[in-house]
This record gives structure tokens, sequence and C-alpha cells, in this order.
């Protein structure tokens, strides 16, 4: 196993494109209708190390008589990059689509037409406002219905006001003042505004009148695009970080232009991904509790704009019987409605899979759309992600462990029927290792007291033809958060090592998404015991029903709460595994209490209730120290590979370092890689293809 060897195959694994966005038009003719699907794909390029961008345009011709299926799918259009856009969003009536772009340090408003280039805006050298939000949490590109007015998220220009204070000798004086931001992935988003463009006098304005102790984003035009509808969160006493946590104190507001503001949604939630129905006539979002469990089961409320009612449109799943529906944990795509306002597709968390949904308005039924859950045999794809809903037509990114992402569309169903799904293109290749989903009960005395009756599940993917072996050792790959999933999808990682000839079992332990809340909750308080014991039980599992897996050939990796548990593993049960490999884990929960952007997780997952005036307590350290994987450091026998970013905001890389030096005073095998430059998910292109080829090594090393 050469590193040359194993750096093909990770680039030909991570290499793949994977569609990330659509948008659906529909050409204005009375016979045939013919859709055009524009699909963005993002693709890692190892040459380079980046990450590309790139359109691509899909023509569907339907059946003469109904819009209701394709007839014909024409070959797709060439591939045209997209590389250095931030945003980019199509108008409702004459598709026209806007960009946002970066240029030698500018950052330019783009409006293109099927002419070409119709209108350029330099916002930076207009100096309204600092750089544009192009994240996932507050940033938006949103057209009015006018088509004449855009909607952005900015950073507030802290020049602006200064200058208005004593000729900007304010300003010199506050130039070292901390500025508060929010945290991992969002180290420049301190203070956000919401800006508005005038494409026809091309002049851009902040919205004034947002409250002052809350941050705007994920703003959208309000019926009439007289008012803006956007999520507020709160940043008073001082900001949390934001990042894979779905429970932050937040609010659903209204503002006029005119800089009138009210609050729509009720106190003391977390709300966010507002998303308007068709006809105007009512506001979706998910909501869920502040702190606890930093990710959660949430709910869905709709809110009528006439009568300002909101109602509760799906609640929160406790616990999902077999086959049922689990609950709601992932954002909403920015286009899910249907085209008469009365059905919400999602897709979600769903055991160990990742399902399309349709809820109904009028009866409130939740109906699955998606194969692998109305037939677990059916196990082409794994996972089905809901990219839009635009006329009626879904885009659907699926994938599972041996194929790679691929493009469907099928059409919003009528009552009763089933979607006739249509394959855009077929994955550029399929790999000839399988997989299959493990579910796993619990021996009595494993069960939790509060919540009981309660399982999990597990994925396991193997090469088909081992390497010239006859057992295949075993890579137990486990998920961070804790409170996120491995859904049988698409992973490079895992389809990397299954080419290099090692099996890979995904856990989703008691506390993973897709199980319920009930599942969520159970973990609090217990984690380094509960969880351990869960991934545990999964490996015997696989063990006891896969006698061509071998348990003298033991790995664990994972990253964050993944490598906390993949630590805890060497330590508590130090005979059965032979290496590991972590990627920025918590080793001890008592030392990152001061350094993490998530100090209120830091508690409660231990058991504590978190409040922002919170002073540690010995009784509290204690704990921490107790469920972390340094108190275990001693009785770890395996060499360890540790991963380590350097600007990592939720988990220290010093923690990280803890552990190294812990191992390296006693003798014990260690090894650590440090990348001062990337953060938390280390997710640079060069961090990915380093991470990779050097666990692979020493799993090889030492198995």
């Amino acid at each position: 196993m050469e590193p040359r060897q194993i750096t093909g195959v990770y680039g030909e694994v991570s290499g793949l494109p994977v569609p990330v966005s659509a948008h659906v038009r529909e050409e204005q003719l009375q016979e045939p209708r013919i859709y055009t699907v524009t699909a963005e794909w993002s693709q890692s390029e190892l040459v380079r190390c980046s990450r590309l961008r790139y359109l691509q345009e899909f023509r569907l011709i339907s059946e003469s008589n109904t819009h209701k299926s394709i007839r014909t799918v024409l070959p797709p259009g060439p591939c045209v990059s997209v590389s250095g856009e931030l945003l980019s969003g199509f108008s409702p009536i004459r598709g026209l689509r806007a960009v946002i772009r970066e240029t030698s340090g500018h950052q330019l408003l783009e409006i293109w037409n099927c002419h070409g280039l119709r209108k350029c805006l330099n916002l930076t050298a207009l100096n309204k406002h600092g750089r544009v939000y192009d994240d996932a949490q507050f940033g938006c590109l949103s057209w009015s219905a006018c088509e004449n007015k855009l909607l952005y998220v900015a950073e507030r220009s802290k020049n602006a006001s200064a200058e208005t204070q004593d000729g900007g000798h304010a300003w010199r004086k506050d130039r070292s003042l901390y500025c508060e931001d929010w945290g991992e992935a969002l180290t420049n988003r301190s203070e956000p505004a919401i800006c508005v463009v005038d494409l026809e006098i091309g002049a851009a304005s902040v919205l004034e009148g947002v409250p002052p102790d809350v941050s705007p984003g994920q703003a959208l035009w309000a019926p009439g695009s007289q008012a803006v509808f956007f999520i507020g969160w709160y940043h008073e006493p001082f900001r949390l970080g934001l990042k894979f946590c779905s429970n932050r104190r937040s609010a659903l507001f209204k503002i006029d232009l005119c800089g009138h503001c009210e609050r729509l949604s009720g106190e003391n939630l977390s709300v966010s991904n507002p998303r308007l129905s068709p006809d105007g006539s009512t506001l979706i979002y998910l909501q869920g509790a502040v702190f606890g469990p930093h990710n959660q089961c949430l709910s869905l409320q709709q809110l009528d704009l006439e009568s300002g009612e909101t109602s509760t449109l799906l609640d929160v799943v406790s616990r999902p019987q077999a086959g049922e529906f689990a609950g709601m944990y992932e954002a909403l795509p920015s286009c899910c409605w249907s085209a008469d306002s009365q059905r919400v597709m999602f897709s979600s968390a769903c055991r160990n899979w990742k399902g399309l949904f349709l809820v109904d308005r009028r009866s409130k039924i939740v109906t699955s759309l998606s194969d692998n859950l109305l037939d677990s045999s059916s196990q082409l794809y794994g996972s089905w992600k809901l990219l839009t809903v635009q006329r009626d037509l879904m885009v659907v990114c699926c994938s599972s462990p041996n194929t790679p992402p691929t493009l469907r569309v099928g059409f919003v169903p009528r009552a009763g029927e089933a979607v006739s799904w249509q394959t855009l293109q077929e994955p550029l290749m399929t790999f000839d290792f399988s997989w299959k989903v493990l579910d796993v009960t619990l021996p009595s005395d494993e069960e939790n007291a509060n919540y009981p009756g309660l399982d999990f599940g597990a994925v396991l993917v193997k090469p088909s033809r081992p390497l010239g072996e006859t057992r295949t050792p075993l890579v137990v790959f486990i998920h961070g958060g804790p409170h996120s999933q491995f859904p049988a999808e698409w992973n490079s990682t895992t389809a990397g090592l299954a080419k290099l000839g090692f099996a890979v079992l995904m856990v989703n332990y008691r506390g993973s998404t897709g199980f319920g809340q009930h599942s969520i909750l159970s973990l609090i308080g217990q984690i380094g015991s509960q969880d351990v014991k869960d991934v545990q039980r999964a490996v015997l599992t696989a063990l006891e029903r896969d006698p061509n897996l071998d348990p003298d050939r033991l790995a664990a990796i994972g990253g964050s709460h993944g490598g906390f548990l993949a630590c805890h593993l060497l330590g508590q049960y130090p005979e059965s595994y032979r290496v590991c490999a972590a990627r920025n884990p918590v080793i001890n929960a008592a030392t990152l209490l001061g350094t993490s952007d998530i100090v209120d997780w830091r508690y409660i997952s231990a058991g504590f209730h978190y409040s922002y005036d919170q002073i540690p307590t010995a009784e509290a350290l204690a704990a921490m120290l107790q469920k972390s994987p340094i108190a275990h450091a001693a009785k770890i026998k395996a060499p360890v590979l540790l991963m380590l970013g350097g600007r990592d905001r939720r988990v220290s890389p010093h923690q990280g370092m803890e552990l190294y030096k812990a191992l390296k005073s006693r003798g014990s095998p260690v090894r650590l890689l440090w990348f001062p430059e990337d953060g938390h998910s280390l997710s640079r292109v060069d961090t990915q293809v380093d991470c990779f080829l050097n666990t692979a090594l020493w799993l090889h090393q030492h198995l």
C-alpha cells in the first residue's frame, strides 16, 4: 500500500461531483411542456487542491396530455464554471440571474439575462456595508416580486458609524476593542445587516430598524415586496457558536422598508428557515427549544399571514414506531412548496437513512416519497436529499455508500399516487463493494432507565473482494455531533477505505438524529458511557452477524465527538482495538470549558443546567473530567494518530495536544498532524488529502 496508490484512490472517490442546488424553469408553451433544470455541482480537484463549482442544464419534455409525467430527458448541456461566485439566484418571472462575485478584493453584484451581462454594481465601492455573507446560517439573495430589488445580508460597516462620532477619533480609540463573532466557521460574522439593492437606480442601502439585540439573517421578501421577513438571533449577553446548533434563542421578525419591526414568533424559542408559500398566504418555519441538545428534533410551524395565527403543522416526534416518520432534523430547501400551496416537501434523517417526505397542510399526514423508506429491500439509494421544488417538479440528490450522488426528478404526486422518478444523469461510476443496514438491540443492563426501550443502528460497508485475505479488518467510523447522523449515503472516506480493502462500520449510537427526540435526550449526562457502550455493542453485533470480519483487527476513527468516542474505546476496551485515528477530538471536557465557542453544550452534555452567568464549580469540572477520554489515557495501548486544526473554535487543538503529551510521556505510539490554516471540520481539500493518506497508512501499518 503505497502513498501514490492511496492518493490515487482518494482522488478517484473524492473527485466525483456532488449536486448542491438546483433551479427549475418552465417554458411558456401550450404543448408540450418543457422544463429546464439548472443544477449547481461541487467537485474537489486535487491538482490545485481546490473545490470547483459548475452549472449544468437539463431539459425535460413532459407528456402532452399532462404535466405530471416526464416523456423525455434530453442530453445535458455543457458544464459552465461558476467558481468565484459567492451567491446566486434566479428571478421569479423573467429568469434573470443575480450573482455576487469576489474579484480582486471587491464584491460585485452582476445581473445576467439571455443576452449577457445586464448590470454590474461594485458593492465594495458603494461603501454602504462590509462583506456580504455567503454562509448557510445568515446568507441569502432574494429577488423582489417586481424584480427591481434584491435582498442580502452583509456585515454592518463599522467605519461608517464611527465617522459620525468625533470625526473618527472614537474609532481610533476602539480599534483594538474585542469584537465578538458567531464562532466556528463564522469568525468574520459579528454584526449582520439586511441590505437592499435598487437595480433601477443602482443604489444599495442598509435596512434600519432591526432590534439592536438581534443579528438578522435568512431574509426574504414579504408579499408585495414592501416588507421583509427575517430570523433574528439574540446576541446578548454574548454570542455562542451557531454552526451545527439548532438550539440558539431566535425569533421570526417582519420589518417594513420604513424600519417598523415586529416579532411574529413566540419568546424563548429557536426558529429558522422561513419559507413563503407560492400564493403568499402562509409562512412556514422550523422551531425548537433553547439550549438543551445542540441539535434536536424540530417542529414545523405555519403562520397564516392574513389572520396572524400560528399553528403546528408537524410536531416533535418523541419515539417513532418502526417504519414511521421519525421527525424533522434538517434545514428546509429554499423552495419546498407545491404549486397549490397545500403541501410541503422536505428531507430528513430516518433511522439509518435519509428520506424524502411530503406533508399535507389540510390533513397534516406525512407521506414518504423515497423508495428506500417505502420498500426496505429497494436499497439502490440510501439517501434522498431534496434540492428544490418548483412548478411541482422535485429535484433530488440520491446516493448510497457504493453509488455516488446523482440527480433525480419527479412531480409532486396526487393523493394516493406514487412518484414516477427519472434519473437525469447516471453516476459516473458505481463501486463493487456491498453495504447493509444493521439494527442494534440492547441488553437490559445497557438500557437507559429514563428512556428505556430505545434502539439504534449502523451501516456496514464491505469490499466485495478482500485483498487476498480470508477475513477483513474492520474500521469503526464514528460520527461527531453527537446529535448528527451517518445515513446510508455516499461518503468519500468510507468509499476510499473500502477500495483499499477495509470494511467500515458507521455507527448511529443513541443520541443520533433520525431516531426521535427521546433518543437524543437519552445521551444528556451520559456521554463517555452510554455512547461508548453503544458503539462497542454495534461492533459486537457486526462481528456476530458477519463471520468474514476479523475481530482481531479493529480500528476506531472519528472526528470531534466521534474522536472523543474513538479515544474512549481505546481506553475502555484496550484489548479490542489495534489502532485509532482521531480528528479534532474532545479529550478533556473540563479544560475545554473555557475555550469552546459552545460553552453551553459543555455543561449540558455532562448533565448540568446552563445559564449565561454560569461559574464553573468543582462538581461540574470533576464530572466533565470523569466523562472524558483523558481519564482512561493511562490504559491506552493502541497507536493513536491525531489530526488537529489550528483555527478550530469548537474544540481547541490543545485538546488533542493534551492526549499527545499524555501518550508521549508513557512511550505509547502517537503521531500528530497539525493544520494551522484549518478549522474544526478540517475541510480544506489539501487537508482532506493529507488526512486520508495518513489515516490509511496508519491503519495499514498497525492492522
